[in-house]
């Protein structure tokens, strides 16, 4: 009897073990053999789903994609908008191991961003993603005109833990960046704006 294998979850664990290798080897060394090796499989495993870097990476880009959007109806959902700035914030810290990966991961195709098109294009269309999903979460506390720099603030604070992270681990553990989360709430706590 054949062996059943579940496609989706077999595509979702080469893109888990790609994000992974990505962000600890550098995209220097990110190769589908690479990620066949940490899956310890042949690298036939990875090209019967994906037949080329690219194939995976746009694979991995539209998981980003997808988690992003999802989140942000998620975010929408909540009353509260307090809560749902604190919420959008959190999403965006990498107080987990998964979310470090993914993050170090992101840093690692950011540094090479002017060597290969492929990595401009993707930043390039996650960036407004990440925007929209800031602005979802902050539309009921300011007016328009200062909506933008608003998800600038937030968008630029979010990255620098991020980049802390990826480069001290041990320093931004996940308790020490949800005393900063706590205190950042604090510092812009927004008014809900008159409609």
């Amino acid at each position: 009897m054949p062996i059943q294998v579940d496609h989706d979850e077999r595509r979702g664990k080469i893109v888990n073990a790609a994000m992974r290798v990505l962000g600890e080897r550098g995209f220097a060394n990110f190769s589908l053999r690479a990620v066949s090796d940490r899956l310890g499989g042949s690298v036939t495993l990875v090209t019967h789903y994906f037949p080329s870097r690219e194939a995976l990476l746009t694979k991995m880009l539209e998981q980003t994609l997808d988690d992003a959007r999802s989140t942000q109806e998620e975010l929408a959902a909540i009353e509260d908008p307090h809560d749902r700035l604190e919420a959008a914030v959190r999403y965006f810290l990498p107080i987990d191991e998964e979310a470090l990966a993914i993050e170090r991961a992101r840093v690692a195709l950011a540094s090479h961003r002017d060597v290969e098109p492929f990595i401009q294009h993707y930043l390039d269309l996650v960036e407004p993603v990440m925007r929209e999903l800031i602005r979802t979460a902050i539309q009921d506390f300011i007016g328009r005109h200062r909506l933008d720099a608003t998800v600038d603030l937030i968008r630029l604070w979010t990255s620098g833990v991020v980049l802390s992270t990826v480069e001290h681990p041990e320093l931004w553990t996940p308790e020490r960046q949800i005393e900063a989360l706590r205190h950042f709430m604090n510092l812009i706590d927004l008014p809900v704006a008159a409609l």
